[in-house]
């Protein structure tokens, strides 16, 4: 099975030797420095206060987020016909467009918050990461409740704009938090798959294996931002 779903069976012939423990520490580490990228950004933007001025600039969060949608939806319809370079790039173009979303973070929670909602985030995440990496558990079975769970918070947050539905903010952080949680033992399990279809493709390989660092560093990322939701104090 390739990342769009459809069916590969490559020849043993063609099957090239690595081992599925390096392939899935290439993946977190992919994964990892996109969270790094991510940090720097942020960081960066607080620091310098540059962060001020950009959500001066009129519609710029909705700009920011239309360029964020793009760089996932392009990476996602593209993976197999770019290059790995290329791959690699768009994902570090993500992160650090995060990053710029981040930023503001630091003008809204406190510092110790931050700090807590990210040891909290890691531990969750590495304990499901480690659910979905070693167990057998059959974790497709509930794609249907992480797809639904996954339009209704989208339909929640598209609502909360226009009404306001801040009494039902917690219950739907919540949610958030156990689907995120459900979703990162899923993403785990699927770097086996790549691995096994992949491996005697390099390249192809090779772009499974930032796709997967990519769905990851998503799942973190949600993760984080539902946990603050319910844990930050705000300034």
């Amino acid at each position: 099975m390739n990342v769009n779903g459809n069916e590969y069976y490559p020849a043993a012939e063609e099957r090239q030797a690595e081992t599925l423990g390096r392939y899935t520490a290439k993946t977190f580490g992919w994964m990892f420095a996109g969270l790094l990228m991510t940090f720097a950004v942020a960081m960066f933007g607080y620091v310098t206060g540059y962060v001020f001025y950009l959500f001066m600039i009129p519609y710029f969060p909705m700009i920011l987020l239309l360029a964020e949608v793009g760089v996932v939806i392009y990476l996602s319809a593209r993976i197999e016909k770019m290059s790995v370079g290329t791959a690699r790039a768009m994902f570090f173009v993500y992160a650090a467009l995060n990053g710029v979303v981040f930023s503001s973070l630091f003008l809204i929670y406190q510092l110790t918050s931050l700090v807590l909602a990210f040891g909290a985030c890691s531990l969750f995440f590495g304990i499901m990461a480690a659910l979905g990496y070693t167990t057998n558990a059959d974790f497709s079975r509930l794609r249907p409740f992480m797809l639904g769970g996954l339009i209704f918070l989208a339909a929640f947050w598209i609502l909360s704009i226009f009404i306001n539905l801040s009494q039902f903010e917690t219950a739907v952080c919540a949610l958030g938090i156990f689907l995120f949680l459900v979703i990162t033992a899923y993403d785990t399990k699927k770097i086996r798959l790549y691995h096994q279809v992949y491996s005697g493709r390099p390249e192809i390989a090779a772009k499974a294996s930032i796709f997967a660092a990519l769905e990851l560093y998503l799942d973190f990322i949600n993760l984080f931002l539902y946990l603050i939701r319910i844990t930050g104090k705000r300034k």
